[in-house]
């Protein structure tokens, strides 16, 4: 794996975990589950995203608020004002948020809003924001790139901790194929095999992976039970009116049937699916 000596594990126990909050952290024996909408727009949009996913097993909130967008004139995200909406929403409902930077220039604001800071699918190789991201003291969500290896995934994680930040989690999120009829395909082997790669935490879009909302729940169920540290998943108060990703949103109340169903195959590869409760620390489910 060329020379990633920050990100090769060591050991068979060798394993980081990167803390989002004092109640939140992936790596561990639970596993976490992110879910919001594509694209932060409005705050009654998230205050309703939160208030239901809150009195489910879901840790923390995504949301787009820097959306790279294949046509110049689509949805770009709410900026700034969407990074207030992120952080009102995660003082109410405690539970860590997690959005998108794509530029240097934006690492300053998301940082100061956010709790994690996410790399998308199109960064995954913009060395010199990954460099400027390992000076950064929060944890860095890196997703795999449209078309990257696994080798190239590990060593775009390397940039980032060989720059200083130590707080890594990996997201594969599917890879492009000559088939169209999902929106790319889910390698789950990649997860299985990152986990023995490396020391970091592994998570699973399998939204971006399906692109159709009733392929959803079973993917996420198999990212679990072949070691997935966590999943993230787009959710909407009235999915077909979201203003980015539509097709793929999941409704509040499918999400929460989802992480459900969650709980019996995390029980059996070993893990947890815990709650947590407004307010309080995180208990059993």
């Amino acid at each position: 794996m060329l020379d990633a000596k920050l990100v090769s594990k060591s050991h068979s126990a060798h394993q980081t975990v990167v803390r989002l909050s004092e109640q939140v952290a992936i790596g561990g024996q639970d596993v976490v589950v992110i879910g919001g909408p594509c694209a932060v727009e409005s705050l009654a949009q998230m205050e309703q995203v939160a208030a239901t996913l809150s009195t489910s097993s879901v840790h923390a909130l995504r949301g787009g608020v820097y959306k790279p967008r294949t046509s110049p004139y689509s949805f770009q995200g709410l900026g700034v004002e969407g990074l207030k909406v992120l952080a009102e929403v995660r003082d109410r409902y405690h539970l860590p948020v997690i959005t998108e930077v794509m530029s240097i220039a934006q690492i300053e604001p998301v940082a100061a809003y956010a709790d994690m800071l996410q790399i998308g699918s199109r960064n995954m190789q913009n060395f010199e924001l990954l460099k400027a991201l390992g000076t950064v003291h929060k944890p860095i969500l890196l997703k795999r790139g449209l078309s990257a290896t696994i080798e190239e995934f590990v060593m775009a994680a390397e940039y980032v901790m060989a720059h200083g930040n130590p707080n890594v989690v990996l997201c594969e999120r599917g890879i492009r194929s000559f088939d169209n009829y999902t929106r790319n395909v889910l390698d789950l082997g990649a997860v299985v095999a990152l986990r023995q790669i490396t020391h970091l935490p592994v998570i699973v879009d399998p939204s971006h992976a399906a692109g159709k909302r009733e392929l959803i729940p079973d993917l996420a169920r198999a990212a679990i039970a072949c070691g997935a540290d966590g999943l993230i998943i787009e959710c909407h108060p009235v999915p077909d009116q979201s203003v980015s990703d539509a097709r793929q949103a999941l409704s509040l109340e499918d999400m929460v049937d989802l992480v459900s169903s969650l709980q019996p195959v995390a029980a059996a590869v070993g893990r947890r699916l815990v709650k947590q409760e407004v307010g309080e620390a995180l208990i059993a489910a």
